[in-house]
């Protein structure tokens, strides 16, 4: 049984990485930030409320357009709609006893990259993991942002597009070994990203967000995967325990 104390350190090793990831995609996303016309401490702010570069560029893009509070928030919310799902599956990681307040503090940064590293750990979940890859993720995310507003214009874009892409290659290491280690995943990643690739090529459907999108393409290949290849409940306990 590992302990709070060493969870914590367990979680900020493993949010490290995450950090840097999160730095340097928030920085350039402090250059959209400024062209909304937003000061440095509300790009901080704003990073520090809505960890998620889809839902914060979008919200960003409707400020710029001088949208109506409704329309951002409209906005926000399907741009981050996939985080539902992301906290069910979440939900199932918990022991039943796990308090409540434990639950909404982790609910409070739902990520790809966070969900990714907590979901593959055996067993319940301690929350304290979560706090300690937090205590390093938020910071880099709502730092990161405000350093972005303040020279993000004065890089050259190349420079700015470059920093990206630290972000999918660590993605791409969240997922790699559990695909490696079973076949059914590794065919469904792959199926998944052919399903993306069409997603926003298709008529009609590349018209959708890019997040609805990935929610109907998540309901529709979970439950596939489910549906053909269940996970035995003996199965279940093993890893669990």
């Amino acid at each position: 049984m590992v302990s709070h104390k060493q969870a914590i350190k367990e979680g900020i090793r493993d949010g490290i990485p995450i950090a840097l990831g999160y730095f340097a995609v928030s920085f350039s996303l402090g250059v959209a930030a400024r062209n909304a016309g937003l000061s440095a401490f509300q790009g901080f702010l704003v990073s520090l409320l809505n960890n998620a570069s889809a839902g914060e560029y979008a919200g960003f893009t409707v400020i710029a357009a001088n949208a109506a509070y409704f329309e951002i928030f409209l906005m926000t919310l399907i741009a981050n709609a996939r985080y539902l799902l992301m906290s069910c599956s979440l939900s199932q990681k918990f022991s039943p006893d796990t308090p409540l307040i434990h639950r909404l503090l982790i609910g409070y940064d739902v990520t790809d990259e966070l969900f990714g590293i907590t979901i593959a750990r055996p067993g319940f979940l301690d929350p304290f993991y979560s706090y300690g890859a937090f205590m390093v993720a938020i910071p880099g995310w709502s730092i990161g942002t405000a350093l972005g507003v303040i020279a993000g214009n004065a890089l050259p874009a190349r420079i700015v597009s470059a920093l990206s892409v630290a972000l999918f290659g660590m993605f791409l290491a969240i997922i790699i070994p559990p695909s490696k280690q079973n076949k059914v995943v590794c065919a469904f990643v792959l199926i998944s990203f052919a399903c993306s690739f069409a997603a926003a090529k298709l008529p009609r459907i590349s018209d959708l967000s890019g997040g609805t999108r990935t929610i109907i393409l998540t309901v529709i290949l979970a439950g596939l995967a489910a549906f053909f290849f269940p996970v035995e409940e003996e199965q279940e306990v093993r890893d669990d325990a």
